[in-house]
């Protein structure tokens, strides 16, 4: 990778993509793209920003012809929990974005990444150590969104030699940017509620156990695996990663070694909790190990320690006892 094209740059991934790929490729050759207007200024005032709507195939060609990016990380979609209030939708605008991308480096041609995610499982996956290569039957549109992307982008790759990569995305983390409407946001809110009120009431119950990783490491995954070289690689679209396996009472254990005092209740979200239920605890990724050397840097309290640091910074706030 060389200049890359970073859509949905303001989103929870994209924000931080957008961050690390100019620390290191240089804030020239990371062109950040997203249908927010007003987005953060880390992402607008550092490099260069154009707003586009991912639906609009020429909107993203014009960039493209523009910048000429060798790489595309394609982020712009709507979330599981967001995706089941209005299924139609979720399903126009995440798979004509995808199409609309896969298109458009088929005719330049250029890298395209592809996020999937633990949706793309359903419940009669086996749910523990989830093999690379299983039955995929999700139960939720955003998980059918998800299957029909890895698909389509394989589809891509050995119909058109469109050089597609995917990982499929566990739970993820982060203190950079809030939450767009995902099942395990949860997990992100209990950080922020820790420190505002050390409180907080969860959507789902106290054992329900997800795989989790800090986005630190999501970063790095999607990066290392879009510089691999190709020949190393067997699979495409998707990776497994994992990094943890942790249920909401392990976060509020862990949370207070931080933050003492922080006390939670339940309150069960009843759809939340089923596409939780449909998810796998685990994933094997040996394949990612072995093929791109995968590996993840963050455990539970590691990962909560660097969360109350930063948000503790973030909004301007001290831990009390």
């Amino acid at each position: 990778m060389h200049k890359i094209l970073v859509l949905g740059a303001a989103g929870q991934i994209g924000s931080e993509l957008t961050l690390a790929l100019r620390q290191k490729y240089g804030n020239e050759n990371v062109i950040a793209a997203d249908i927010k207007t007003h987005p953060d200024k880390q992402i607008t005032e550092a490099g260069p920003f154009l707003h586009a709507d991912c639906m609009d195939k020429q909107a993203i060609l014009s960039i493209v012809n523009q910048y000429k990016p060798d790489a595309i990380f394609h982020l712009a979609a709507i979330l599981s929990a967001v995706a089941e209030e209005n299924p139609q939708k979720a399903w126009s605008v995440n798979m004509t974005c995808l199409q609309n991308v896969l298109e458009v480096a088929r005719s330049v041609p250029c890298q395209v990444f592809f996020p999937s995610s633990i949706a793309a499982f359903g419940p009669s996956t086996p749910i523990t150590f989830t093999p690379q290569d299983t039955v995929q039957r999700p139960t939720t549109i955003y998980g059918v969104t998800k299957v029909a992307g890895e698909l389509f982008c394989d589809y891509y790759f050995q119909k058109y030699g469109v050089d597609t990569r995917g990982l499929r995305f566990p739970g993820l983390i982060s203190y950079h940017t809030l939450p767009g409407g995902g099942t395990t946001d949860f997990a992100v809110e209990m950080y922020y509620k820790a420190l505002k009120h050390k409180k907080y009431t969860c959507c789902l119950r106290a054992n329900t156990q997800l795989p989790i990783m800090y986005m630190p490491d999501a970063i790095r995954a999607a990066i290392e695996l879009m510089e691999v070289n190709p020949s190393k690689l067997k699979h495409r679209n998707a990776f497994n990663i994992h990094a943890m396996t942790i249920s909401p009472d392990d976060i509020v254990h862990s949370i207070r070694k931080f933050v003492p005092g922080f006390t939670i209740n339940y309150q069960v979200d009843e759809l939340l909790q089923q596409i939780a239920n449909s998810w796998p605890r685990s994933l094997d990724d040996s394949a990612a190990h072995k093929e791109w050397g995968w590996k993840p840097h963050f455990n539970l309290d590691k990962m909560s320690e660097d969360m109350i640091k930063n948000l503790s910074l973030k909004l301007n706030m001290s831990v009390q006892a």
